[in-house]
């Protein structure tokens, strides 16, 4: 017997999770999403503390994030962003001149060179051998696996880049976007993110980040967008089970109480899944906890005063990696600057206490920035996230799974599905989209039958 409507329930409300939820919502599906945690957002959240606002971690995106930007103007978010007019890293070194990774508004990948051919931090020999492994990267095809069995250190090493190459311009790119150090990442992980980003289309990698706290762009705005296109969104709703149903429905388990739908989308984190279906569900031979953890960890400095006119910056010979100026989104306009240093591959840091890292991560600015130095920091906190993404290591993608489920009617979200992305918020937002499109059609092939 046929129903009226085809429902859908979301199983997690981070990104993957309400991605999926407006793109079944707007296929015309009845949608609950659920969400153990008391707020929207997954591994992007913020939290007020004396009355500023500090982000869990600082999340960029880059021009050729499509599916987020898509995202962003679907939840009215648009314009809580900033985006880069042109690619412009400044690279800092304390006591010596700062470089800078910019574009020219030239066609790929000769937007590069004017400023390759000027970076401070290599030699001019070291520079040509960057432009010469930068043309050979191009001629990679990102989704060629067997380029996932080699490291994008061993291949860097092979195409003449040294040490000082690998930290001081390789790294700069490869740890933000896959998480890991160039050594240990999957080379086809890293030609994404370089023939995609970088060397394939000028525009591709301006950067962006948020202008308002993360928790205004992402979980509010959604949960008012899905709520104004009929979605029920629940939160605190823990769920610890999804079984076959009769008459090819699905039940949910969530906190005593059992749902019912047609389809069922599974956007937890990729240790998590075990713990909602049962065992063997899951294709890519139930491998998922070998993919590993990498954490991230950020240290939120308040200074008394502004200390630089950089919206943001990274470091090379220092532990600082990247900074960004939070002010605005912290809502501070009493003359302070929130510059918040985010660490990724961030193992060395993650057991370390708050005040320690805090000590020392204020002498690393103080060594970069010669106002720092004199400033006062009137607030401090530290963040972690421990299980920040997967570990993007050579070996990594026969381990993530697939959107289709063994399980009939269940479809898998995250960033750590099989995208063809890193780890990454564009990542989670076109897998979300994927697994709700494809929700909503079984929803319907179900309720029509």
């Amino acid at each position: 017997m046929s129903h009226d409507r085809k429902r859908v329930v979301v199983v997690g409300g981070g990104l993957a999770g309400l991605a999926a939820g407006l793109e079944a919502a707007d296929r015309g599906a009845a949608v609950t999403l659920l969400e153990r945690r008391p707020r929207l957002g997954g591994a992007t959240w913020s939290f007020k503390r004396r009355g500023i606002w500090f982000d869990n971690g600082q999340h960029v995106f880059l021009r050729c994030c499509t599916a987020y930007l898509s995202f962003l103007e679907r939840i009215g978010s648009a314009n809580n962003v900033v985006l880069q007019d042109r690619l412009d890293i400044p690279v800092l070194r304390s006591g010596g001149p700062a470089g800078s990774i910019r574009r020219t508004a030239g066609p790929a990948p000769l937007h590069l060179a004017p400023a390759l051919l000027r970076y401070p931090h290599l030699g001019i020999r070291q520079r040509f051998d960057v432009l010469r492994a930068g043309w050979a990267l191009r001629r990679l095809d990102p989704d060629d696996p067997s380029l996932d069995a080699t490291s994008f250190g061993d291949w860097l090493t092979t195409h003449g880049q040294d040490s000082t190459a690998i930290e001081t311009f390789w790294d700069l790119v490869v740890l933000p976007t896959v998480n890991v150090t160039a050594a240990d990442a999957s080379l086809k992980l890293a030609a994404k993110v370089f023939v995609t980003g970088l060397l394939s289309r000028a525009a591709a990698a301006d950067i962006g980040w948020a202008r308002v706290p993360l928790s205004v762009l992402h979980g509010d705005a959604a949960r008012r967008a899905l709520e104004n296109s009929g979605a029920v969104v629940r939160t605190g709703a823990a769920v610890t089970g999804i079984r076959p149903g009769p008459a090819a429905e699905l039940e949910i388990e969530v906190k005593g109480d059992v749902l019912k739908a047609d389809s069922v989308v599974v956007a937890v984190p990729h240790d998590a899944v075990d713990s909602v279906l049962p065992p063997e569900s899951v294709f890519a031979q139930h491998r998922l906890p070998e993919l590993g953890k990498s954490p991230i960890v950020n240290v939120h400095l308040v200074y008394d005063r502004m200390v630089t006119d950089l919206s943001m910056f990274a470091a090379v010979h220092s532990d600082v990696q990247y900074v960004f100026d939070r002010t605005e989104g912290a809502g501070l306009n009493d003359g302070r600057q929130c510059l918040s240093i985010s660490l990724s591959a961030a193992e060395s840091y993650i057991g370390m206490k708050a005040p320690d890292l805090v000590a020392h991560f204020r002498r690393e600015l103080a060594r970069l920035l010669p106002e720092a130095a004199h400033a006062t920091v009137t607030e401090s906190i530290v963040t972690r996230e421990h299980k920040a993404t997967f570990y993007g290591a050579p070996g990594t993608d026969p381990l993530r799974a697939d959107v289709q489920c063994a399980l009939p009617g269940v479809f898998l979200a995250g960033a750590w599905c099989n995208t063809g992305w890193p780890a990454t918020m564009e990542g989670a937002v076109r897998s979300g989209a994927k697994a709700g499109r494809l929700a909503a059609t079984h929803a319907g092939d179900q309720a029509a039958a």
